[in-house]
C-alpha cells in the first residue's frame, strides 16, 4: 500500500471518495451504464484470481472454526461470480433514477418548482462475509452516481480486495473515477469506529449482516444509517392451510438458504392443524436436515427433539434449525410475531381470506407473504435488479433497497426576478 495512505488510510480513502462523488454526480447515464459492463467482463476475464482470493478466506475461516453456513455466505464459485457479473449487466439495463422529476407546479407568484431524484453523495457500507455485496453496493452506487466506501469484514477480505482492485482497474478505463469506489483494508474495530463517525465524508452508512453488527453500528455512527434488519422471521400455518402447500413452502423458506435473512426462523402452527399434519411438518423438516425445536405445549410427544426456550423466539439461527410454536388462532400468531419479529418478512398460509386481510393489516413488517415462500424478499426477486440491503426502517425507505433508495431530493426552483415581499 502507498505509504501516504498507510498514514491514515480511513481518511485517505474517504477523501478519495469524497471528492470522487462530485465527479460522478454528473456523469450520464451512458457513462455510467458502460462502466458497470466494463466491471462485469473483468470480472469474468478475472475469475480465477477471485477465485484463488476466496479460497484463501474460505481456508482461514474453516482454520478458526466458522459455521458451515457462514463458510456459504463467503464462499465464490464460477457460477456465483457470472451470477455478479450478470447482475451488473442487468444495473445497466435498468432505468437510472438520477434526474427524475418527481413531481413540478407552478406558484401564484410565477415560481415554477420541481423535486428531482440526485445522488446521495458517499455511501458507506458495513457488511459480514458475502463478497457479492462488495459488487452488489458498488454497482448501484455507481449507477445512482453515488461514491461507495466499502468496509467488510476480516473474514473476507483477500476476496474483497481482489474485487475492488478489479473494479477500479476498469473504471480507470471509463469516464468513471475510480476513487469512487473504496475499500477499507483496516479492519480493526478501532478503525470502524472512527469509520462510524466521518460525518461530512461519508454521508450515510449502511449496515448489513447480524443483528449485532447492525445494534453495533446504529449505537455507534454519528453518520445517518440506513437501518437495514436482521431476520428473525416467520411463517404462520393458519388452520385452513392446504397442508402439501404449507409444508413445501416451509421446507423452502429455512432451506433453501438458511444463511441469508429473509430465511424463516420460526414456523407458527394453529393447534387444530398441528394435530391433523404436524407429524408430517415435523417429519418433512428433520428429513431435510433441519432441528425443530418444540412449543413446550407439545414437547412431550417429541421426547427426542429439544424443548423450544424463550430465547428461541428470539433468535436469528441462520442455519438449519427452526423454532415451532403452537397458537390458538391468528391474533395469537400476530401478537407473537409482532413481539418478537424485526419486521423484516413474515407469510401466512391460509385460505380463509379474513384472517389474511388480518395478518397483512396488523403485522408490523417491510414485506409480507400470502402462500408463498418469505425467500423471495431480495430486490433481484422483486425485479429491482441487485439491491443494497433490506430496509426494516420506516423513513426513506423500506423492504428491498433497489436504485431509487440510494436517491435523495433537489428542488430546483425558477423565477423571472420574483422577491418576497
Amino acid at each position: 500500500m502507498n505509504p501516504i495512505i498507510e498514514e491514515d488510510e480511513l481518511l485517505y480513502k474517504a477523501e478519495q471518495a469524497k471528492r470522487a462523488s462530485s465527479s460522478l454526480a454528473a456523469k450520464s447515464t451512458e457513462q455510467k451504464n458502460h462502466a458497470l459492463t466494463a466491471i462485469a467482463s473483468a470480472l469474468r476475464k478475472h475469475c480465477p484470481a477471485i477465485l484463488q482470493a476466496n479460497e484463501s478466506d474460505i481456508a482461514a475461516a474453516q482454520r478458526e472454526g466458522m459455521s458451515q453456513s457462514m463458510i456459504d455466505r463467503l464462499m465464490l464459485n464460477q457460477s456465483r461470480v457470472n451470477a455478479m457479473a450478470d447482475a451488473l449487466d442487468n444495473l445497466a439495463r435498468l432505468n437510472d433514477p438520477i434526474g427524475d422529476c418527481l413531481e413540478e407546479w407552478d406558484r401564484p407568484n410565477g415560481l415554477h418548482i420541481r423535486k428531482m431524484r440526485v445522488p446521495i453523495g458517499v455511501i458507506g457500507m458495513v457488511y459480514e462475509a458475502r463478497p457479492n455485496v462488495t459488487i452488489d453496493a458498488a454497482g448501484l452506487c455507481l449507477k445512482t452516481g453515488n461514491a461507495v466506501y466499502l468496509r467488510g469484514s476480516r473474514s473476507a477480505l483477500e476476496s474483497n480486495r481482489t474485487l475492488v482492485g478489479i473494479i477500479r482497474q476498469a473504471l480507470s478505463k471509463t469516464d468513471l473515477p475510480e476513487d469512487g469506489v473504496q475499500l477499507l483494508e483496516d479492519v480493526s474495530h478501532e478503525t470502524a469506529d472512527r469509520f462510524f463517525r466521518l460525518n461530512g465524508l461519508i454521508d450515510v452508512l449502511i449496515p448489513r449482516g447480524s443483528q449485532k453488527l447492525i445494534r453495533t453500528v446504529i449505537n455507534k455512527s454519528t453518520i445517518p444509517v440506513l437501518e437495514t434488519g436482521a431476520g428473525n422471521c416467520h411463517l404462520y400455518i393458519d388452520e385452513s392451510a392446504r397442508p402439501e402447500m404449507a409444508i413445501n413452502i416451509a421446507i423452502n423458506a429455512k432451506t433453501q438458504r438458511p444463511s441469508v435473512c429473509n430465511a424463516i426462523e420460526t414456523i407458527i402452527v394453529q393447534k387444530k392443524w398441528f394435530s391433523r399434519y404436524g407429524e408430517s411438518l415435523i417429519q418433512s423438516l428433520i428429513a431435510s436436515g433441519v432441528e425443530c425445536r418444540m412449543d413446550p405445549s407439545v414437547a412431550s410427544n417429541y421426547p427426542d427433539l429439544p424443548v423450544a426456550e424463550e430465547e428461541d423466539w428470539k433468535t436469528e439461527y441462520l442455519d438449519k434449525t427452526v423454532a415451532i410454536k403452537i397458537v390458538s388462532d391468528v391474533d395469537e400468531a400476530i401478537r407473537h410475531i409482532n413481539r418478537f419479529g424485526t419486521k423484516h418478512s413474515e407469510s401466512i398460509i391460509s385460505e380463509t381470506p379474513s384472517h389474511v386481510e388480518r395478518f397483512f393489516q396488523s403485522v408490523d413488517a417491510s414485506t409480507l407473504y400470502h402462500n408463498a415462500s418469505t425467500r423471495f424478499t431480495d430486490g433481484e426477486a422483486f425485479g429491482f435488479g441487485a439491491e443494497i440491503g433490506i430496509s426494516t426502517q420506516k423513513l426513506h425507505a423500506r423492504g428491498p433497497m433497489g436504485l431509487p433508495a440510494l436517491t435523495t431530493i433537489k428542488y430546483i426552483v425558477k423565477g423571472t426576478g420574483q422577491i418576497r415581499e
